[in-house]
This record gives C-alpha cells, sequence and structure tokens, in this order.
C-alpha cells in the first residue's frame, strides 16, 4: 500500500508531518508525542491543512484486492 498526497506543496513541512501520521491511523496525541508538540498544535496545524485543499490518495496492488490472478472468487 501507498498513500500519495496530492497538493502537498500546499502544506508547510509540519503540516505535511501531521497529515501523514493521521492518515496512517496516528491519533492527535501520538502524533504529538511523536512530533515533541502539543495536542493543541497538532489540531492546528491539521486544521490549517484541511483548510488548503489537499487530497489523500491510497494506491492498492490489484493483487492485494484479490483480483489479480484469474481465480474465481465470486460468491453465487
Amino acid at each position: 500500500m501507498k498513500i500519495e498526497i496530492r497538493g502537498v506543496e500546499k502544506l508547510s513541512f509540519r503540516e505535511r508531518q501531521v497529515v501523514a501520521l493521521k492518515e496512517m491511523g496516528k491519533s492527535s496525541n501520538e502524533i504529538a508525542k511523536t512530533l515533541k508538540l502539543s495536542a493543541s498544535t497538532v489540531a492546528t496545524l491539521y486544521s490549517r491543512a484541511r483548510t488548503k485543499g489537499y487530497e489523500v490518495v491510497i494506491i492498492l496492488p490489484g493483487d492485494t484486492l484479490g483480483i489479480l490472478g484469474g481465480e474465481d472468487t465470486e460468491d453465487d
């Protein structure tokens, strides 16, 4: 799996860090601890990033979804 952030050039370095960690499923408290910031700063950075209009795209290889390999997995 690969995560791509489109419009990342609009974000500051810290906003990029927060967005990436949020998209990885981290909580604000976990991000704050990792980046040595307060939870309120993390919330502010995330909120500011969201207003800048980025888009997160998750890229999955076809075999991850079981759609390659020719096996019939359809339930009748």
